[in-house]
């Protein structure tokens, strides 16, 4: 067995002369393990939250997204359409139409955007998961599917035919608005709330639904324009070759978007913030790790004598200060392991019971990841490692001679 990582084992395990000393390196094992599962419960509630918060995207945001890099419209004719839908990893195509629009019903007034959508559209996302009341939209260009919020804010009643909600949106083209009658200056569409649907406090208070032809027919577009084209793909498709042949069957410059790439702000701000929560905490351990260098050298003085020993019958300084560099990293990455056992078993326990609750009946989300248990091991153990190798090096040889024998 290696000289140096035998004594640095006899010397982990066994007790020192003085009672400070054991008493300082159990605090800071503690510390260690301690410090390691804060560090992993932490990343893996920032894990659970950013899973959390971007759980709602999936029902809202399709796999693909087209829209035209110039304008407000793209054309999409039938042949076209047949094109796009027999492309290897296109499930469903759905084209759709926003615009923004003035809501008034029964003397309440509101601003929105309407989506027009087709058919296709509640394969496209889960349009069932964030009903909250009604029914989607059916056959009829009277319906509608409003946000929560601004059903709220207009005092929506669903299935109410006795009183319509209309939606304006102004006429296109130079003098369009006219002074003396502004009803003249803004097409305007009847329509009934059939649903509402619930999201996000955004969403809610921003869209609301119906069908294609309806919003066709309030913007005066044509049944080849669309605003966006959005597309389900299939498992495991491949994206990058996709978008290739989406850019070549389109005469006019597009934009393809994924998930991700249509809310890159959220999660640009949710990586930000665990960023942010990694360096606290690791600044934290770098803190509590001076704990280890301190009850390494305390070591090292207490055990001087045994080191002149070991001195004088051959030993090198570089294999002494080797001891102690062992010793101190094996308290660290044992401290870590079993920091991390704690961490793992608290975050299971979370996700299987539902210890803590951010409110009533909804649970704090944590999320187990492979990358957060090799971060946080990872971390301790490097950090370990560096305190150890500085406490080792207040071994040299001025030490060893004031030694007494």
């Amino acid at each position: 067995m290696n000289f140096s990582y035998y004594i640095a084992k006899r010397y982990l395990v066994s007790k020192n002369g003085k009672n400070a000393i054991n008493i300082i390196n159990i605090l800071s094992f503690i510390i260690t393990i301690v410090g390691t599962a804060a560090l992993f419960i932490v990343l893996s509630g920032f894990s659970g939250l950013k899973s959390f918060s971007t759980e709602f995207s999936s029902y809202f945001d399709p796999d693909l997204k087209v829209t035209p890099l110039n304008g407000k419209t793209i054309e999409i004719p039938l042949s076209r359409k047949r094109e796009l839908e027999s492309l290897p990893g296109i499930t469903l195509l759905s084209a759709t139409i926003e615009e923004k629009a003035f809501l008034h019903y029964d003397g309440k007034n509101d601003i929105a955007y309407i989506k027009g959508v087709d058919s296709n559209y509640d394969q496209i996302i889960k349009t069932d998961t964030i009903l909250l009341q009604g029914s989607w939209l059916g056959n009829s260009d009277l319906q509608i599917v409003a946000g929560a919020s601004i059903s709220d804010e207009l005092s929506l009643q669903i299935d109410n035919y006795g009183r319509f909600l209309q939606i304006m949106v102004p006429k296109p083209g130079k003098n369009a608005i006219n002074a003396l009658n502004y009803r003249d200056s803004f097409s305007q569409i009847d329509v009934v709330a059939t649903g509402i649907f619930s999201i996000n406090e955004n969403l809610d208070s921003k869209y609301i639904f119906t069908t294609i032809a309806a919003a066709r027919k309030l913007l005066n577009y044509s049944n080849d324009q669309a605003s966006s084209l959005e597309i389900k793909l299939a498992p495991g498709a491949d994206e990058d070759l996709i978008r290739e042949k989406l850019q070549a069957l389109f005469d006019v410059p597009i934009v393809i978007k994924n998930r991700l790439q249509m809310n890159d702000g959220l999660y640009k701000m949710l990586n930000s913030e665990n960023l942010a929560v990694y360096l606290i905490f690791t600044l934290v351990l770098i803190i509590a790790l001076f704990n280890v260098v301190g009850s390494i050298i305390m070591m090292i003085l207490d055990k001087k004598q045994n080191l002149k020993t070991l001195l004088d019958l051959g030993a090198s300084v570089a294999s002494l200060r080797k001891i102690f560099f062992i010793q101190g990293s094996l308290m660290t990455i044992s401290g870590g392991l079993i920091g991390l056992l704690i961490g793992v078993i608290s975050v299971f326990l979370q996700i299987e019971y539902s210890l803590l609750y951010i409110a009533p009946g909804l649970p704090y989300p944590f999320e187990m990841v492979l990358t957060n248990i090799i971060v946080a091991l990872g971390t301790i153990s490097i950090l370990g490692i560096i305190a150890s190798y500085i406490a080792s090096r207040r071994i040299n040889e001025g030490l060893l001679s004031q030694a007494k024998l």
